[in-house]
C-alpha cells in the first residue's frame, strides 16, 4: 500500500506577483490545487514544514494528503519552484488524484547490495546508473515511494533492463508497452580499466618501422 503524508493549508484569497511576495515575507509558500472534477484552489503552506518535508523523498514520489481544515485532498507534486540561490521554496503545484483512476508518475530506484556483488567488489569494474528513477503508471493506493534494484549477483558484463525490475503488484512501466528497443538499461558493470599496453607497443613498433631520414641510402635520393 502507498504511505501517504498529510500537509496542512490554507486558502489563499489574494493573488498576483504583489501577494505572492508578501506571503513570501510572512513565511508562506503560494501554490495551487488543480485535476479532478473540481476547479483549481489558490493555497499557502507554512514554509519551514515543508521546506524540511522537502529534503525527504517521499516529498516527490508519494501521495500527500493536503488538509485544509479537516477538508484532505489527496494530490501529487506536479511541479516546484525555487529561488535560485537561497533556501526558498517559491511556489508549489499540486494535482490531486482519484483513487479508482490509473495514474502516471516518476518514482525514484533504490541499489541494494552493490558493494556486496562480484561487479562491485572488483577495483576494475566500474557500475554505471543510467537511470535514477522510472516511470510508472498504477493505482493510488498501489503507488511505491520507490522501486528497488537488487545488484547483489551482478558481474562484469551484466546489464540490467527495465524489464528486469521487480515491481511491486498493480505497477507497470507503460515505456515496456512500446517495443524491445524501450527496454532500456537501467545498471550497467564493465571494465573500468583498458590495458594499453599492447595499445602502445602496436605505435611503438609502427614508429620503428619508419625510416629516419639519415638512414636513407643516397642511391634512394637519386
Amino acid at each position: 500500500m502507498a504511505t501517504t503524508h498529510e500537509i496542512k493549508v490554507e486558502r489563499r484569497e489574494d493573488e498576483g506577483k504583489g501577494a505572492s511576495r508578501r506571503l513570501r515575507h510572512a513565511g508562506k509558500i503560494p501554490a495551487i490545487v488543480y485535476g479532478g472534477d473540481l476547479n483549481p484552489v489558490n493555497i499557502q503552506l507554512d514554509h519551514e514544514p515543508v521546506w524540511l518535508a522537502s529534503q525527504n523523498e517521499w516529498f516527490y514520489s508519494s501521495i500527500l494528503d493536503l488538509s485544509l481544515g479537516g477538508d484532505v485532498q489527496k494530490v501529487l507534486l506536479r511541479d516546484m519552484q525555487r529561488h535560485p540561490y537561497k533556501q526558498l521554496i517559491m511556489h508549489l503545484d499540486f494535482q490531486r488524484v482519484n483513487e479508482n483512476e490509473t495514474l502516471r508518475t516518476a518514482v525514484p530506484l533504490h541499489f541494494l547490495n552493490e558493494d556486496k556483488s562480484p561487479a562491485g567488489k572488483s577495483s576494475e569494474v566500474v557500475v554505471m546508473h543510467e537511470l535514477t528513477e522510472v516511470t510508472i503508471e498504477c493505482l493510488p493506493g498501489n503507488l511505491p515511494e520507490h522501486i528497488a534494484v537488487d545488484l547483489a549477483e551482478l558481474s562484469v558484463g551484466d546489464i540490467v533492463h527495465l524489464s528486469d525490475l521487480k515491481l511491486p503488484e498493480g505497477v507497470e512501466i507503460p515505456e515496456l508497452k512500446l517495443g524491445k528497443e524501450h527496454d532500456v538499461a537501467v545498471v550497467v558493470a564493465k571494465h573500468g580499466r583498458v590495458d594499453t599496453g599492447e595499445a602502445e607497443g602496436d605505435e611503438a613498433e609502427g614508429e620503428g618501422a619508419e625510416v629516419p631520414a639519415s638512414k636513407v641510402s643516397k642511391d634512394d635520393e637519386k
